[in-house]
């Protein structure tokens, strides 16, 4: 550290400095205050922060100080690491040049960059790995920079790798926050937004039977109840954008699984679940969120139509294609089922998306057989 005796108002200085390092939260902010504070306190021209890409080979980032947005532009593209300023990604300890531009490893300035002498070099480590290196060049007054401005940059240094871990700490944080929103959003929309619309088209249907004799009231009633499927796949459509599966959650069988408990009460028992082949191993997050979809829709007209004592869901990844078969025991496709629903036609919109197949067929004995199929990646 510097001389007590020496600057009493520099160490006020690097206090304030410090401190303010601390208090900077938003990431991009924190960088250029490092490079602002330092360029200061060691009345540097000149500061640079370069952060190091994940190999540690090169910069994937140049924040600088003291050179205006229209020189940067001028200047082009930013420097990834060489010459004066790879010596500190081929080896990270500090670094004093008089004049950068006598050391062998200088490959001089491109266009248009200004001229630069005296160089001051620092690591910057965070969790005890690098993470960039901070720059400063031409010492105010024409000199070179001193011990007492080294030891004051690599104190700056430890502080900011500190302030970067707390910075990241707080991003992660808040991203986390923000992912348990979408969770609570999508859990109320499933819990209860889905359950009333489902009830509600239970109603409308045993509604639409009693107004047979009257055409006219139960095509509209009908009408009504295709408008509510369409709107429980919309939301079903919005619950899966705001929390989509991904490697660390669920895979398709248990997501399968959790849709026959959420249709269980409407069937009036839980469906059986047959799996067969690598099916979390193959089957990509889109065609996943097809396959749900796509046995939800099954599993609803199943309850809606079918009036069946059973309902079974098989899916199989077999030479290369996947394969889901929903069977009941009920009444057949053409006996109380709305042929050419809109869910019908919603199935078979999802098979022509992803190049697969899709239909509908009466079981072997009977009620009926929903096949669809698609192949895999």
């Amino acid at each position: 550290m510097p001389d007590v005796a020496a600057g009493p108002k520099q160490l006020r200085r690097l206090l304030d400095a410090v401190t303010g390092l601390g208090s900077g939260l938003d990431l991009d902010v924190l960088l250029h205050r490092l490079v602002a504070s330092t360029v200061e306190l060691v009345d540097a021209r000149y500061g640079a922060l370069g952060v190091l890409d994940p190999s540690r080979t090169h910069l994937s980032a140049f924040i600088t100080v003291g050179i205006d947005d229209e020189t940067v532009a001028r200047i082009g593209e930013p420097p990834k690491g060489h010459g004066i300023l790879g010596l500190l990604i081929v080896d990270p300890t500090p670094i004093r040049l008089p004049d950068l531009n006598r050391h062998p490893d200088s490959f001089g300035f491109p266009p248009e960059h200004p001229p630069m002498t005296s160089f001051l070099g620092a690591p910057v480590f965070v969790d005890g790995v690098v993470y960039g290196n901070l720059y400063l060049t031409d010492k105010a007054g024409g000199g070179p920079f001193t011990e007492d401005d080294q030891e004051v940059a690599v104190a700056i240094a430890a502080a900011a790798g500190t302030a970067i871990a707390n910075a990241r700490l707080h991003e992660r944080t808040r991203e986390l926050e923000l992912v348990e929103d979408r969770d609570r959003i999508a859990r109320e929309l499933h819990d209860t937004v889905i359950q009333r619309l489902f009830a509600t088209g239970l109603s409308l249907q045993g509604a639409a039977r009693l107004a047979q004799p009257i055409p006219d009231l139960a095509a509209r009633i009908e009408s009504c109840i295709d408008d509510l499927d369409l709107v429980v796949r919309q939301v079903r459509s919005s619950i899966f954008e705001l929390h989509p599966p991904s490697v660390t959650s669920a895979g398709l069988r248990q997501q399968l699984l959790d849709l026959g408990d959420d249709v269980a009460d409407a069937l009036g028992y839980a469906p059986t679940f047959t799996f067969d082949g690598p099916v979390d191993a193959s089957v990509t997050r889109e065609l996943a969120g097809h396959v749900l979809a796509v046995v939800g829709e099954a599993l609803a007209n199943v309850a809606r139509h079918a009036d069946s004592p059973t309902a079974s869901v098989r899916v199989r990844v077999v030479g290369g294609e996947l394969e889901v078969v929903v069977t009941d025991e009920g009444r057949g496709p053409g006996d109380g089922r709305r042929a050419g629903g809109r869910g019908m036609t919603n199935m078979a919109h999802r098979a022509e998306q992803v190049g697969g197949r899709f239909a509908v067929e009466p079981g072997d004995a009977a009620g009926t057989r929903v096949t669809w199929q698609a192949p895999l990646p």
